[in-house]
């Protein structure tokens, strides 16, 4: 009877566990480091901005992917868009370890300058300083991006009938 009563009693607190885990390692704000990077394929200048620090960034628990990285994809075009370089591609770099990112960055500039060998391959680089440009943290509501997740998925579903 004693041994019923103490299983009981871990599962419980095992129930009340559990759950608190899982939600820790969703989605939560975090220190991420991270540079932009952005080209034409009309012309040779491709635009880097510094490595910077974003605070409150979300970064998704399981996929490890930045939430919204499409949006400070969006910031450097705009930017680039108001400083008469409009039709710009661009691409954000992130990393939660600022070393992992400083390594990174160096290939990438080393690889658009054209260092060594491939001289040939050789393009404009402009560098975007802090001053000018920086990325700001977007704000995210995760109960309710995850409500617009699913209803997008079951959209899908049902036009594909299944």
């Amino acid at each position: 009877m004693k041994l019923r009563r103490y299983i009981t009693i871990a599962a419980v607190i095992l129930a009340a566990i559990i759950p608190t885990a899982s939600q820790a390692k969703g989605n939560a704000p975090q220190r991420v480091y991270m540079f932009g990077f952005a080209a034409s394929f009309n012309d040779t200048i491709v635009h880097f901005t510094n490595i910077q620090a974003v605070d409150s960034a979300w970064i998704d628990g399981k996929t490890k992917f930045l939430t919204g990285r499409h949006l400070y994809s969006t910031m450097l075009r705009d930017y680039l868009d108001k400083q008469q370089q409009p039709y710009r591609t661009s691409v954000v770099f992130y990393d939660k370890s600022l070393k992992k990112l400083q390594k990174k960055y160096i290939k990438m500039k080393k690889l658009y300058l054209g260092t060594g060998k491939k001289m040939k391959n050789r393009n404009n680089v402009k560098d975007i300083v802090e001053s000018d440009f920086k990325f700001t943290a977007i704000k995210f509501n995760p109960s309710t991006e995850e409500e617009e997740a699913q209803k997008t998925f079951k959209k899908k579903k049902k036009k594909s009938g299944k």
